[in-house]
Parts: C-alpha cells; sequence; structure tokens
C-alpha cells in the first residue's frame, strides 16, 4: 500500500465545509427561538435613560411650588393643632418638645415684654415735649423690665439646661441644637401667639 499525503487533506475538507453551515443553523434556531435578535449593550442602555431636564419646565416647577406649599400648611396646622407626628423635623426633637412643655408651665416676666416695650416707646415719643421728666421715668421702667426679664431667663434656663442633660445628655444642649436660643425666644412670646401651640390648657403642668 502506497502512502499519499494529499488523502488526508481531502478527507478533512468535507467536514471543515460542515461546520459554517452547522454555525448557521444554530444562529438561524437561536433567532427563530427568541422572536428577535438579542439587542446591544448601547440600545439596551439609550431606552432606559430619563431626559434629566422635563420638557415643560414651567409645569414641573408650578408642581413643585405646590408640593412645598401642601407641605408646609400641613406642618403648620399641625403646630397649630399639636400634632407633633406632622411637625418640622426640628419640632419633633424629643428636647425641643420637652422645652415648650418646661416653658409654658411656668409664668415668664418676658412674656408681655414685646407689648410693653411697644407701649412704653409709644409713651416716651409722646411725653418728650410735654413733660420731660415723664421720659426719664419711663426709661428707667423700661431697662428695669427689661433687666429683670434677662435674669428670669437666665435663672429658666439654669434650671432647664440641668434637667436637659439629665434626661437627654449633653446633646441637648449643644451649640448646634440651639436650645438656649430655642427656650427663650418662646419665653418672650405670648402664651396665645406661641407655635407649636401650648400642650397644656394652663400653666404649672410640668412635664415628665
Amino acid at each position: 500500500m502506497t502512502w499519499n499525503p494529499f488523502k488526508k487533506t481531502t478527507d478533512e475538507q468535507p467536514a471543515e465545509q460542515d461546520e459554517p453551515a452547522a454555525s448557521k443553523e444554530s444562529g438561524a434556531k437561536t433567532t427563530e427561538g427568541k422572536g428577535r435578535p438579542t439587542p446591544k449593550r448601547k440600545e439596551a442602555q439609550a431606552k432606559n435613560l430619563r431626559p434629566l431636564v422635563p420638557k415643560d419646565r414651567q409645569a414641573s416647577a408650578k408642581a413643585a411650588k405646590q408640593r412645598i406649599r401642601a407641605r408646609e400648611d400641613a406642618e403648620y396646622e399641625a403646630m397649630q393643632n399639636g400634632d407633633v407626628r406632622h411637625m418640622p423635623k426640628s419640632e419633633q426633637l424629643p428636647w425641643r418638645v420637652y422645652i415648650r412643655d418646661y416653658v409654658d408651665a411656668r409664668y415668664n416676666l418676658g412674656e408681655f415684654f414685646i407689648p410693653v416695650i411697644v407701649v412704653m416707646m409709644v409713651v416716651m415719643m409722646v411725653f418728650s415735649s410735654r413733660s420731660p421728666q415723664a421720659v426719664i421715668v419711663l426709661t428707667i421702667l423700661m431697662y428695669a423690665y427689661l433687666f429683670a426679664v434677662i435674669i428670669d431667663i437666665v435663672v429658666m434656663w439654669r434650671k432647664l439646661k440641668k434637667k436637659l442633660v439629665a434626661k437627654f445628655g449633653d446633646r441637648a444642649v449643644a451649640r448646634g441644637s440651639r436650645s438656649c436660643m430655642y427656650a427663650w425666644s418662646r419665653s418672650i412670646q405670648i402664651r396665645r401667639w406661641r407655635l407649636p401651640k401650648p400642650t397644656s390648657p394652663k400653666r404649672g403642668n410640668w412635664p415628665d
């Protein structure tokens, strides 16, 4: 038997020719099975993209303002009714609730500070040309009342600060909490004008 070097090549040639046909058939079956060709990655990402800027900017801004206005109205109504859950987040802090209840429970000298000062200023303007002595007396009274209000606020805060630290820790009296400013600003407001509204209808009901 003689060896033919071309025999192997001719035998393998049909096998090589059959491979593309098989791949075509498998590709056709894959396409037919899905019903559609597989989308490219860029095409799929492009479908998921959303425009950052809305088409109608005026309508979008108007809708945003309406949402903010509705939220503010709901928060204001909650402060009128004493509903802590729907108040602004800053008013929901437990130590602020305690501060409000403590200030509302005591008699504050500065509660009528603003109307008293306004009345005194008007009276001083009226009597400035008629009776200078009366103006001097009113000025002394006004400063005496202001000094008494400051002393009352300092005494209140010293007692309240100890209670806040004992109940809520140092975070309740830290600088960022603004608890001192919150307490004295509420103490110089007329009781019926305070927001949030006092939870107790009368003084003397101290918080636990």
